[in-house]
């Protein structure tokens, strides 16, 4: 184990920055020794000798010409422990730190404008006895193993034409803010791309980048290949989906998959399947990628929330979407939580709701299914203004960090206006990372909260009753896995959402309001409807 040792110097006695950097150093795996304040040369030079230190950081928070000075003596005193291999690093305000650059001494100088994952970055580079930054992993579980106790981040991007989501990938590539870019292509390439005929030049660049070959896959992943070498991922489009994972798994080293259970066919109009086909059709595709060990998202739970669907049928499609994946040999699960869906929940519902999805997912859980977290703010729930949205991401995210999630989806304060380009996803990923380094460091608990505590187990009851409604319209278990079946429970309004009203598939008769905060369905008269009161209009036809 390497020794670093730290200290503020000379008359200096400001120590929260040294504290902070030492505490990250034990995270990358350090030995770590704090001088504390007004250390003199000689203490930090005898100290090094002592604990045979291999990294030597000094601060200096006070005037830059009285600093410069200091450091002049320090860098002349310390040549010789530099000179047999010690490291040091300087931290300091930004004047100060201009003069630690000039000076020529130090290997790193830190101003303050770094975040905590840049400095621990850093740590871990020099953990290897290189000064040669370490590269990131490039698989999606061993990077969240990587990066903890943060999480990753993960952002939409896909511009209208190739040439400018290549320019912006590589610019987010460089500012190291990002883990996942999460590739945006558009409606046309989802649904026809091995369909060149059916495809319509009017609609090219439409929702995303236009990619047309294997080729414009690689541009986009080579441009991806620098800065902290962000993983990469994909939609799995909406028709010929084996294809398309062997292609994106060739090109792109599609980090993960994300496949709905339900979505992305002739129900929501965004694929030629008709309902049960496409459920065929994505199970399929899950266990493509389970038996070749690539980690699967199920993005369907919130697509029912964003159609207004109640809490309750939120908490079960979630509990679908894990007992398939498990079922058909998924073993890494990112469990994708969407907070703010629909708008207009309060935070102490918003977050029962997704406490109460791990509660009914997480026995689920052994050797060969392990469950990763990952959360994002609804994209229906931003405002228009810029000044509002930069506060709702960050308030949403802060919220999110009470899940401890492996990965957090930043989705762009700019959305409600227009689709994220490469300044707006740094920015916004700079937003999110200060809200979580500020939960990390101590956040209240907020599941601890007897309100949400309360929703939680209301919720888990009346989702108990729903599936074993499903379970009882066929074998058991096996009737939450059969596509029939579930295409059936659509039918029949057992799972259903108002904005599927007069829809081919589903039903779309059930209400809903926000009642104390939580999304709920209700009755003719706006009072809230329990699943037992709920199913029971259904059987009797009163719900048709």
């Amino acid at each position: 184990m390497k020794t670093v040792i730290a200290g503020a110097l000379g008359e200096c006695v400001h120590v929260a920055g040294i504290n902070n950097f030492l505490h990250l150093a034990e995270e990358a795996g350090w030995k770590t020794v704090f001088l504390g304040p007004a250390v003199s040369i000689d203490q930090f030079l005898s100290m090094a000798k002592s604990e045979q230190a291999d990294m030597v950081g000094v601060s200096y928070r006070l005037t830059p010409e009285t600093g410069e000075r200091l450091l002049a003596e320090f860098a002349e005193a310390a040549d010789e422990l530099r000179e047999s291999g010690v490291r040091f690093v300087f931290g300091g305000t930004p004047p100060v730190a201009e003069k630690a650059k000039a000076s020529g001494f130090f290997e790193r100088v830190f101003d303050g404008n770094e975040g905590d994952v840049e400095v621990l970055r850093f740590l871990r580079s020099q953990e290897t006895g290189t000064s040669t930054p370490v590269k990131c992993p490039e698989k999606t579980i061993e990077r969240i193993h990587w990066k903890q106790p943060f999480p990753l981040l993960r952002h939409h991007f896909g511009l209208p034409t190739l040439a400018e989501s290549v320019d912006g990938i590589r610019k987010i590539a460089e500012s190291q803010v990002l883990d996942v870019i999460s590739l945006g292509i558009d409606q046309d390439a989802q649904e026809n791309f091995f369909h060149p005929e059916r495809q319509d030049p009017r609609r090219k660049g439409a929702g995303g980048v236009p990619v047309r070959s294997a080729q414009d896959y690689s541009l986009l992943f080579q441009a991806s290949r620098c800065g902290n070498f962000p993983l990469m991922r994909t939609y799995s489009g909406t028709d010929d989906f084996i294809l398309l994972a062997e292609l994106v798994t060739e090109t792109i080293q599609n980090a993960w998959c994300a496949i709905p259970l339900f979505w992305f066919n002739q129900m929501d109009g965004r694929g030629p399947w008709d309902l049960e086909g496409s459920i065929r059709e994505h199970q399929q595709v899950m266990k493509w990628y389970g038996e070749r060990g690539i980690p699967v998202e199920l993005n369907e739970p919130h697509h029912w929330g964003m159609r207004d669907a109640p809490d309750v049928i939120y908490v079960v499609a979630a509990y679908l979407s894990a007992i398939n994946a498990k079922a058909f040999g998924v073993r890494d699960y990112i469990a994708q939580f969407m907070f703010n869906s629909p708008p207009g929940l309060s935070d102490r519902m918003d977050l029962a709701k997704m406490l109460a999805i791990l509660e009914l997912i997480e026995p689920l859980a052994d050797e060969n299914f392990q469950i990763w977290r990952q959360t994002r703010t609804g994209l229906l729930s931003y405002p228009l203004d810029p000044i509002a949205a930069r506060a709702h991401l960050v308030a949403s995210i802060y919220l999110q960090m009470a899940l401890k999630p492996h990965i957090v989806h930043v989705v762009g304060f700019s959305e409600a206006d227009h689709a994220a380009r490469a300044d707006d996803v740094i920015e916004s990923c700079q937003l999110a990372q200060r809200a979580i380094e500020n939960a990390i460091k101590g956040a209240p608990d907020m599941t601890a909260d007897a309100i949400v505590q309360s929703r939680i187990k209301h919720l888990v009851s009346e989702a108990t009753i729903t599936l074993d409604t499903i379970r009882s319209m066929g074998d058991g278990y096996n009737a939450l896995l059969d596509p029939k079946v579930l295409t059936e429970a659509v039918q029949r309004g057992i799972l259903d959402a108002p904005q599927l009203k007069n829809n081919r598939f589903g039903l779309g008769k059930i209400r809903t309001r926000i009642l104390n905060g939580g999304c709920e369905a209700i009755d003719g008269n706006g009072n809230f409807l329990s699943e037992t009161d709920r199913i029971l209009q259904i059987r009797q036809g009163k719900i048709t």
